[in-house]
């Protein structure tokens, strides 16, 4: 038996690839829609990143990281009719269909949150970690991911004695799963027992009074609980109307938990928080209930400074909590003003603020949340893990070398039907492959 005292949450990072550019493919995400077109810098984009992850291992946090999935995706352009050598397809796309190349190239994975929803070990029947892969269905770039993710997963968590990896949901409209940027373990401390809160945009069917798209459906919510034998801890919250509107196309960019604090906007929720108070009570989690009102943050500035899709951590060895927030989040008055306060506030273990410039990926409308997974696992499973996925000062070291010498640090749609580009992500993959020991882990490698 583990006790609860070696148990800690990983945050596994995507690493942003070298295709990382802006062509605006999200619709209800303002930051990738307002951006559309514009110059983008593939490898501030992955040293911004890998600052973040550095800063976290530096304070003593558990870190790991998941590699780029391979782009482009020429096999889909096969499965599309065009043929010929990798140059012929491209040319080819490039000028009868050019928007096919943003999908084929888009660098969206680095967006961790979305890879899968995890349950932890303590909270399972089978007493193994569970993950689900999202099948991403709302957006055809994302949609093409889970089939590398589940290959990532089950790569790095290949030990069944601690790991059980699920297939994706089918992927139908009524089944749209967008992993954990809609998903929230409650706790009192990580080793302790969860309570898991699934967020949804819409039941099965698209509601009336959206604009943008729902894209978490509580039937895949709901299915996603049973895969992982979750039919007590499981609490189930329709994401509000207005949050979606107003660009919180997932649930992390207007509400962000860690333990037993729930952190979240006035309108995140369609709904009151009753029937979570008392499902907490019923565990024995004393809940920390912090609601940011719409007189201190407004909506739209909660979605443009993505203050709730900050990254909420319990420092190690300690109760305090630390906010990782972008720099957007210290720029805006009001959201600095209402920061400050917070810290300040005792009656709440959020003790401190860290500001990371990640304005790369904040522009493609992703904050310091969106960029992770957690997983909270015991020593033994952290030991199971696949070893090359779990970060040190070397490695990343090894890492910011490796973007330096790969990366272009100017890209733009334009520069997709590019045939160069496609050679100069292979070669960066290879290169990153035999530098983490991962043999023919890309699809172009077998």
């Amino acid at each position: 038996m583990h006790s609860d005292h070696d148990t800690c949450e990983v945050n596994f990072d995507g690493l942003i690839g070298p295709t990382h550019n802006y062509s605006g493919l999200s619709k209800g995400n303002l930051a990738s829609q307002n951006n559309a077109l514009q110059v983008a810098n593939p490898r501030d984009a992955a040293l911004q990143g890998l600052d973040k992850m550095t800063a976290l291992l530096d304070r003593g946090f558990v870190q790991g990281f998941f590699p780029p999935q391979q782009r482009p995706r020429l096999d889909l352009l096969r499965k599309l009719g065009f043929s010929g050598s990798d140059k012929k397809i491209l040319n080819g796309v490039a000028r009868t269909q050019p928007s096919l190349l943003s999908l084929v190239y888009s660098a969206s994975s680095m967006w961790a949150a979305n890879a899968a929803t995890v349950t932890a070990s303590k909270d399972t029947k089978d007493g193994r970690v569970h993950f689900t892969p999202a099948n991403l269905l709302t957006t055809p770039h994302r949609a093409i991911e889970h089939e590398e993710t589940t290959h990532c997963l089950r790569t790095l968590f290949a030990d069944e004695a601690h790991f059980c990896v699920h297939p994706t949901l089918p992927s139908i409209a009524v089944f749209g799963d967008e992993g954990a940027a809609n998903h929230n373990r409650l706790c009192q401390t990580h080793g302790g027992e969860g309570l898991y809160v699934y967020v949804y945009g819409r039941e099965s069917g698209a509601p009336a009074n959206l604009q943008f798209p729902a894209r978490q459906t509580r039937l895949a919510s709901e299915a996603v609980a049973r895969q992982h034998g979750l039919a007590k801890n499981a609490v189930f919250l329709p994401q509000s109307a207005t949050a979606i509107n107003a660009g919180a196309f997932h649930n992390d960019v207007v509400a962000v938990a860690n333990e037993s604090v729930l952190f979240y906007h006035q309108d995140a929720f369609a709904c009151g928080l009753e029937q979570l108070h008392e499902a907490a009570a019923r565990q024995d989690i004393t809940l920390c209930d912090i609601q940011v009102a719409n007189a201190d943050v407004s909506l739209n500035d909660a979605v443009q400074s993505y203050l709730f899709n900050c990254q909420l951590l319990t420092r190690p060895n300690s109760t305090e909590m630390l906010l990782i927030a972008p720099q957007e989040c210290e720029l805006n008055p009001r959201v600095n003003s209402y920061l400050k306060t917070l810290v300040q506030d005792t009656s709440n273990p959020i003790a401190d603020v860290s500001f990371f410039n990640l304005k790369q990926s904040m522009r493609n409308g992703g904050g310091p949340a969106c960029l992770r997974l957690r997983v909270v696992m015991n020593s033994a499973e952290r030991a199971a893990c696949h070893p090359a996925f779990l970060l040190d000062p070397a490695k990343i070291e090894q890492l910011r070398q490796w973007v330096t010498t790969y990366y272009r640090d100017r890209l733009c749609p334009d520069d997709l039907a590019d045939p160069q580009l496609l050679d100069e992500s292979y070669t960066a993959l290879e290169a990153l492959t035999a530098m983490l020991g991962l043999g023919s882990y890309y699809h172009f490698q077998r």
